[in-house]
């Protein structure tokens, strides 16, 4: 069907131009056509085009004006612009790629050329697409679970950037420790499968209730499942070893030391501070201080010795961060 077909904004002063390039593209596409700059922006922000086609040299509003006033407006700086332009100067493309376009095709125009840097183009903003529905999925079922506990949102935003700030101490990348920023609040989502009479009991867990509710970490790495997103393994991982400990006396698999993955070791680190610094309906919040020392008297035995002191070192940070989102 076409309305189901990616949309395309061709912009040229010369109607000739224009039906060159709807020759070229109006079997694969669906077009829309501006004659000048200010048809452009009204068309752009109307019909919210997937890719722009921009002539330079235009009477009244250049291309490079057309593409800056695009790239100002929130409702159109996504859509990818390609200048299509008889102007070979360097420093025409120069400034056409300072201005936010992505690619330039040159006139007079190759049919072929045409369709394979559009078809590339418009690739590459489906899988940025993808990606952001794969984040907000992710971010989705991390306030699912929410619902199902005591926690709240505040505390899943503070503990999932205290996490991004540890990671990146640590020595990790900027993507690496980003990914762990959005795959943290998904740690328990397996408490979706606890029973409400557990989940829920104010008062302390008899053993078996324990057992039950161990089996959470389980519970989220099979709601995660072996998917093939990165992000998602990564959640996968976090959900299903952060209660794991140091010295190998976690759950659920009791495992030790290094063979604990890093990215679930941070978390259970921030995690639990962000816990004990907050007030719940069954505790008060503890004191800076004494939070501290018991994170290092837990050095060793509950948490990973460097990311104690990682969190000590980044404390100013994480203090930013729970005073940006208190409750």
């Amino acid at each position: 069907m076409t309305e189901d077909l990616p949309v395309i904004l061709l912009v040229d002063d010369e109607p000739t131009n224009l039906r060159v390039l709807r020759t070229v593209l109006n079997d694969l596409y669906r077009l829309l056509f501006a004659k000048n700059g200010l048809e452009a922006l009204q068309l752009a922000a109307e019909h919210q085009p997937d890719l722009v086609l921009l002539d330079v040299m235009m009477p009244g509003m250049t291309g490079f004006e057309v593409c800056t006033k695009l790239k100002a407006d929130a409702q159109t700086r996504h859509i990818p612009v390609i200048f299509v332009t008889a102007l070979r100067d360097e420093i025409d493309e120069t400034q056409g790629f300072d201005v936010g376009a992505v690619d330039y095709i040159t006139k007079p125009i190759t049919p072929a050329v045409v369709r394979a840097r559009v078809k590339t183009h418009l690739s590459l903003v489906q899988a940025e697409e993808l990606k952001k529905t794969r984040l907000q999925i992710i971010q989705r079922l991390g306030r699912a679970a929410e619902y199902r506990d005591n926690e709240t949102g505040l505390h899943i935003l503070r503990m999932s950037h205290f996490s991004q700030v540890i990671a990146l101490a640590y020595g990790l990348s900027p993507k690496r420790a980003e990914d762990l920023l959005h795959a943290a609040p998904m740690h328990d989502i397996g408490k979706i499968g606890i029973r409400d009479d557990i989940l829920l009991k104010p008062g302390k867990l008899t053993d078996d209730e324990f057992k039950e509710m161990q089996r959470h970490p389980l519970i989220g790495a099979e709601i995660l499942g072996d998917a093939d997103s990165h992000l998602l393994k990564l959640a996968q991982q976090v959900a299903l070893y952060h209660h794991e400990k140091w010295d190998g006396s976690g759950y659920p698999h009791g495992l030790q030391g290094e063979a604990i993955p890093l990215e679930a070791r941070i978390v259970a680190l921030c995690d639990v501070f962000d816990a004990l610094t907050s007030t719940r309906p069954y505790k008060s919040a503890w004191s800076i201080e004494d939070t501290m020392a018991h994170l290092q008297a837990q050095k060793g035995r509950h948490f990973d010795p460097q990311l104690v002191d990682l969190l000590e070192q980044e404390l100013p940070k994480i203090l930013e961060i729970r005073a940006r989102w208190a409750e």
